[in-house]
């Protein structure tokens, strides 16, 4: 679940702590959690399923692996999962809609174990999609792939900014810049803010341990979005589609260290991705 940027500036403000390596592991319980999880989930992405029956399978699984779903009363958000369908670029509630062939999906999922958080997020085709939307999926990933590359000590948030950034706009998408990925830790939203946008040498010093995620949010579209009455859905602006990965990593000295993986889900021959 991404940062909203109001609230980032406030933790901008704090020092940042990298986590001790104890730390490091409990979150990395979590985040294999968060990950088997949206694999749970994405068995059943198919036309004609609910997005509640998605958040049905999330919390039963979450709940049987004796964790508990973190969203799930967040600041009176009332799901275990962000399920955000096509336009809705992130924080879709759970409902009777029923997903149809050439919709995607972003499924965002949370975990409370052992008194530390989990945060992950996948979008998934339903059905067969048309390429542009291929490509959407296709591109916002790699850039997720990209801004872990520029996660290492003695950089700054900025370079994970511009790598996201760069790469996308080099294909005509947009990044939404009022949202941002965030530190992780015994909170779900910790210090230091992570944009998707940004300039080299710019922002946050990245140390050694401290660990992030990297949540790009990008549009086919305009980069413009606008909030739903009810507070919490995002989105587009131009009705254009959104996509959304993220990954937890810990900041490393040379390479970026991840502790969630995609690898349940894409080593799955039952799941489309």
């Amino acid at each position: 679940m991404d940062a909203q940027v109001c609230s980032s500036l406030k933790i901008f403000r704090k020092m940042v702590k990298p986590k001790t390596e104890e730390e490091i592991e409990l979150l990395r319980e979590n985040a294999i959690l968060v990950s088997k999880t949206l694999a749970e989930v994405g068995k059943i992405v198919a036309p004609g399923v609910t997005t509640l029956e998605l958040n049905r399978v999330a919390e039963t699984f979450i709940r049987d692996n004796g964790a508990i779903p973190s969203f799930l009363g967040y600041e009176g958000f009332p799901a275990a999962l962000c399920l955000s369908v096509n336009d809705v670029v992130v924080h879709g509630f759970p409902s009777d809609y029923v997903l149809k062939e050439g919709d995607i999906v972003s499924v965002d999922c949370g975990t409370l174990y052992k008194g530390y958080n989990g945060d992950s997020a996948y979008t998934f085709p339903v059905g067969e999609v048309d390429a542009k939307t291929r490509r959407l999926l296709d591109v916002t990933k790699e850039s997720l792939y990209r801004g872990i590359g520029a996660a290492v000590a003695g950089n700054r948030t900025g370079d994970i900014g511009y790598a996201v950034q760069s790469y996308v706009e080099s294909f005509g998408f947009s990044v939404v810049r009022e949202l941002e990925g965030h530190g992780l830790g015994r909170e779900m939203h910790e210090q230091p803010g992570v944009p998707n946008y940004g300039r080299p040498g710019r922002g946050t010093h990245l140390v050694d341990g401290m660990v992030i995620c990297i949540e790009p949010m990008i549009n086919a579209g305009g980069r413009g979005v606008y909030l739903d009455r009810n507070g919490w859905a995002v989105h587009t602006s131009d009705r254009s589609k959104s996509a959304h990965y993220e990954l937890t990593v810990v900041v490393r000295r040379g390479k970026a260290e991840q502790l969630s993986t995609y690898d349940f889900i894409e080593k799955d021959p039952k799941i489309n991705f």
